[in-house]
Protein backbone atom coordinates (compact mmCIF):
# COMPACT_ATOMS: atom_id res chain seq x y z
CA UNK A 1 0.00 0.00 0.00
CA UNK A 2 1.20 3.50 -0.82
CA UNK A 3 1.35 6.55 1.50
CA UNK A 4 -2.00 7.76 2.85
CA UNK A 5 -3.30 4.18 2.55
CA UNK A 6 -3.92 4.54 -1.18
CA UNK A 7 -3.98 1.53 -3.47
CA UNK A 8 -2.96 3.33 -6.67
CA UNK A 9 0.07 5.49 -7.45
CA UNK A 10 1.50 7.42 -10.40
CA UNK A 11 5.17 8.28 -10.87
CA UNK A 12 7.44 9.53 -13.66
CA UNK A 13 11.11 9.00 -14.55
CA UNK A 14 12.98 11.22 -17.03
CA UNK A 15 16.58 10.96 -18.12
CA UNK A 16 19.61 13.11 -18.95
CA UNK A 17 18.75 16.47 -17.35
CA UNK A 18 18.04 18.40 -20.55
CA UNK A 19 16.67 21.89 -21.26
CA UNK A 20 13.23 20.51 -22.17
CA UNK A 21 12.91 19.43 -18.54
CA UNK A 22 12.10 23.06 -17.76
CA UNK A 23 8.82 22.84 -19.64
CA UNK A 24 8.13 19.31 -18.44
CA UNK A 25 8.68 20.20 -14.78
CA UNK A 26 6.41 23.22 -15.10
CA UNK A 27 3.76 20.86 -16.44
CA UNK A 28 4.23 18.40 -13.58
CA UNK A 29 4.05 21.23 -11.04
CA UNK A 30 0.91 22.61 -12.66
CA UNK A 31 -0.90 19.30 -12.23
CA UNK A 32 0.58 18.25 -8.88
CA UNK A 33 2.61 15.38 -10.32
CA UNK A 34 6.01 14.17 -9.15
CA UNK A 35 9.00 12.99 -11.16
CA UNK A 36 12.40 11.42 -10.63
CA UNK A 37 15.08 12.99 -12.82
CA UNK A 38 18.09 10.84 -13.68
CA UNK A 39 21.15 13.04 -14.19
CA UNK A 40 24.75 12.62 -15.39
CA UNK A 41 26.89 14.79 -13.11
CA UNK A 42 29.85 14.80 -15.50
CA UNK A 43 27.87 16.13 -18.47
CA UNK A 44 25.99 19.08 -17.05
CA UNK A 45 26.01 22.26 -19.14
CA UNK A 46 25.27 23.49 -22.67
CA UNK A 47 28.52 22.07 -24.07
CA UNK A 48 26.87 18.65 -23.82
CA UNK A 49 24.51 19.08 -26.76
CA UNK A 50 23.05 17.06 -29.62
CA UNK A 51 19.97 16.92 -31.83
CA UNK A 52 17.00 14.56 -31.74
CA UNK A 53 15.09 14.38 -35.04
CA UNK A 54 16.60 17.70 -36.00
CA UNK A 55 15.60 19.46 -32.78
CA UNK A 56 18.49 20.68 -30.59
CA UNK A 57 18.90 19.89 -26.92
CA UNK A 58 21.52 20.29 -24.23
CA UNK A 59 21.97 19.41 -20.59
CA UNK A 60 21.15 21.90 -17.86
CA UNK A 61 23.84 23.60 -15.80
CA UNK A 62 24.17 22.88 -12.09
CA UNK A 63 22.55 26.21 -11.20
CA UNK A 64 19.63 25.55 -13.53
CA UNK A 65 19.16 22.04 -12.18
CA UNK A 66 19.07 23.24 -8.58
CA UNK A 67 16.26 25.63 -9.42
CA UNK A 68 14.22 23.54 -11.84
CA UNK A 69 14.12 20.20 -10.02
CA UNK A 70 13.07 21.59 -6.64
CA UNK A 71 10.35 19.38 -5.16
CA UNK A 72 11.23 16.36 -7.30
CA UNK A 73 13.72 13.51 -6.85
CA UNK A 74 17.26 13.33 -8.21
CA UNK A 75 18.65 9.91 -9.13
CA UNK A 76 21.97 8.94 -10.68
CA UNK A 77 22.47 8.04 -14.33
CA UNK A 78 26.27 7.44 -14.22
CA UNK A 79 28.79 10.27 -14.54
CA UNK A 80 29.30 10.17 -18.30
CA UNK A 81 26.35 8.08 -19.53
CA UNK A 82 28.42 5.05 -20.64
CA UNK A 83 27.05 1.65 -21.57
CA UNK A 84 27.33 0.01 -18.12
CA UNK A 85 27.74 -3.53 -19.39
CA UNK A 86 30.92 -2.53 -21.22
CA UNK A 87 32.68 -1.41 -18.03
CA UNK A 88 34.90 -3.29 -15.60
CA UNK A 89 34.14 -3.38 -11.89
CA UNK A 90 36.75 -0.68 -11.31
CA UNK A 91 35.26 1.54 -14.01
CA UNK A 92 31.75 0.99 -12.69
CA UNK A 93 32.87 1.86 -9.19
CA UNK A 94 34.27 5.17 -10.42
CA UNK A 95 31.24 6.04 -12.57
CA UNK A 96 28.68 5.14 -9.93
CA UNK A 97 30.51 6.36 -6.85
CA UNK A 98 31.40 9.73 -8.36
CA UNK A 99 27.90 10.32 -9.68
CA UNK A 100 26.36 9.64 -6.28
CA UNK A 101 28.86 11.90 -4.48
CA UNK A 102 28.48 14.72 -7.00
CA UNK A 103 24.69 14.72 -6.83
CA UNK A 104 24.60 14.45 -3.05
CA UNK A 105 26.93 17.43 -2.73
CA UNK A 106 25.06 19.55 -5.29
CA UNK A 107 21.50 18.77 -4.23
CA UNK A 108 22.19 18.20 -0.51
CA UNK A 109 20.30 14.91 -0.44
CA UNK A 110 21.05 11.22 -0.35
CA UNK A 111 20.82 9.36 -3.65
CA UNK A 112 19.03 6.00 -3.55
CA UNK A 113 17.92 5.54 -7.17
CA UNK A 114 19.34 5.12 -10.65
CA UNK A 115 18.39 4.62 -14.27
CA UNK A 116 20.52 2.45 -16.53
CA UNK A 117 22.08 4.36 -19.47
CA UNK A 118 20.77 2.84 -22.71
CA UNK A 119 18.71 0.52 -20.51
CA UNK A 120 21.68 -1.85 -20.24
CA UNK A 121 22.60 -3.79 -17.11
CA UNK A 122 23.91 -7.13 -15.89
CA UNK A 123 24.71 -8.84 -12.59
CA UNK A 124 28.00 -6.96 -12.20
CA UNK A 125 26.35 -3.56 -12.70
CA UNK A 126 23.62 -4.40 -10.18
CA UNK A 127 26.18 -5.65 -7.67
CA UNK A 128 28.18 -2.42 -7.82
CA UNK A 129 25.02 -0.32 -7.53
CA UNK A 130 23.95 -2.31 -4.48
CA UNK A 131 27.37 -1.89 -2.85
CA UNK A 132 27.01 1.89 -3.25
CA UNK A 133 23.65 1.93 -1.51
CA UNK A 134 21.46 2.24 -4.59
CA UNK A 135 18.08 0.71 -3.75
CA UNK A 136 16.35 0.83 -7.13
CA UNK A 137 17.37 1.15 -10.78
CA UNK A 138 14.97 1.68 -13.66
CA UNK A 139 15.20 -0.34 -16.83
CA UNK A 140 13.49 0.44 -20.15
CA UNK A 141 11.59 -2.87 -20.26
CA UNK A 142 7.84 -2.15 -20.18
CA UNK A 143 5.41 -3.97 -17.93
CA UNK A 144 1.94 -2.64 -18.83
CA UNK A 145 0.02 -4.49 -16.13
CA UNK A 146 0.46 -1.91 -13.29
CA UNK A 147 2.06 -4.61 -11.14
CA UNK A 148 4.49 -3.68 -8.37
CA UNK A 149 8.03 -4.76 -9.26
CA UNK A 150 9.68 -6.57 -6.35
CA UNK A 151 13.22 -6.72 -7.77
CA UNK A 152 13.92 -2.99 -7.57
CA UNK A 153 17.31 -3.22 -9.29
CA UNK A 154 15.42 -4.48 -12.33
CA UNK A 155 12.63 -1.92 -12.02
CA UNK A 156 10.29 -2.02 -14.99
CA UNK A 157 8.21 1.03 -15.91
CA UNK A 158 4.64 0.63 -17.11
CA UNK A 159 5.43 2.29 -20.42
CA UNK A 160 7.28 5.01 -22.32
CA UNK A 161 5.27 8.19 -22.83
CA UNK A 162 5.13 7.46 -26.57
CA UNK A 163 3.21 4.23 -26.06
CA UNK A 164 0.26 4.30 -28.45
CA UNK A 165 -1.98 2.95 -25.68
CA UNK A 166 -1.01 5.57 -23.09
CA UNK A 167 -4.45 7.14 -22.73
CA UNK A 168 -6.22 3.78 -22.81
CA UNK A 169 -3.97 2.58 -20.01
CA UNK A 170 -4.68 5.77 -18.07
CA UNK A 171 -8.42 5.17 -18.39
CA UNK A 172 -8.09 1.57 -17.28
CA UNK A 173 -5.92 2.61 -14.34
CA UNK A 174 -8.30 5.27 -13.08
CA UNK A 175 -11.36 3.05 -13.44
CA UNK A 176 -9.79 0.18 -11.50
CA UNK A 177 -10.82 -0.56 -7.93
CA UNK A 178 -7.89 -2.75 -6.95
CA UNK A 179 -7.58 -5.15 -4.05
CA UNK A 180 -3.79 -4.94 -4.27
CA UNK A 181 -1.57 -1.92 -5.07
CA UNK A 182 -1.31 -0.69 -8.66
CA UNK A 183 1.48 1.53 -10.02
CA UNK A 184 1.40 3.57 -13.24
CA UNK A 185 5.07 4.36 -14.01
CA UNK A 186 5.90 6.48 -17.07
CA UNK A 187 9.40 7.16 -18.37
CA UNK A 188 11.14 8.94 -21.23
CA UNK A 189 13.36 11.84 -22.29
CA UNK A 190 11.81 15.28 -22.46
CA UNK A 191 13.71 16.19 -25.65
CA UNK A 192 11.55 13.59 -27.38
CA UNK A 193 8.54 15.89 -27.01
CA UNK A 194 10.25 18.47 -29.25
CA UNK A 195 11.38 15.94 -31.83
CA UNK A 196 8.06 14.09 -31.91
CA UNK A 197 5.97 17.26 -31.62
CA UNK A 198 3.70 15.77 -28.97
CA UNK A 199 3.81 18.13 -26.00
CA UNK A 200 0.03 18.45 -26.29
CA UNK A 201 -0.40 14.70 -25.82
CA UNK A 202 1.68 14.81 -22.65
CA UNK A 203 -0.26 17.76 -21.28
CA UNK A 204 -3.55 15.98 -21.93
CA UNK A 205 -2.24 12.89 -20.18
CA UNK A 206 -1.06 14.89 -17.16
CA UNK A 207 -4.38 16.69 -16.93
CA UNK A 208 -6.32 13.43 -17.18
CA UNK A 209 -4.24 11.39 -14.71
CA UNK A 210 -3.94 14.09 -12.03
CA UNK A 211 -6.16 15.26 -9.20
CA UNK A 212 -7.79 11.97 -8.20
CA UNK A 213 -8.27 11.39 -4.48
CA UNK A 214 -7.75 7.65 -4.85
CA UNK A 215 -4.25 8.07 -6.34
CA UNK A 216 -0.92 8.83 -4.65
CA UNK A 217 1.32 11.06 -6.78
CA UNK A 218 4.97 10.67 -5.81
CA UNK A 219 8.55 10.37 -6.93
CA UNK A 220 10.00 6.92 -7.47
CA UNK A 221 11.51 7.04 -4.00
CA UNK A 222 8.27 8.08 -2.33
CA UNK A 223 6.23 5.45 -4.14
CA UNK A 224 8.52 2.66 -2.92
CA UNK A 225 8.86 4.10 0.56
CA UNK A 226 12.61 4.59 0.34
Amino acid sequence: MFPNNKMKAVTFSYDDGVIQDVRLTEMFNKYGLKCTYNLNSGLMGPESNWAYKGKPTYRLTQAEALKIYRGHEIAMHFVTHPSPVDLSREELTKEIGADIRNHEKLFNCDIVGAAYPFGRYNDLVMDVLKKHGIKYARTVDPDPGFAICHDLLKLKPTCHHNDENLMKMAEKFLEAEPEKPMLFYIWGHSYEFDGDDNWAVMEEFCRYISGHDSVFYGTNRAVFGL
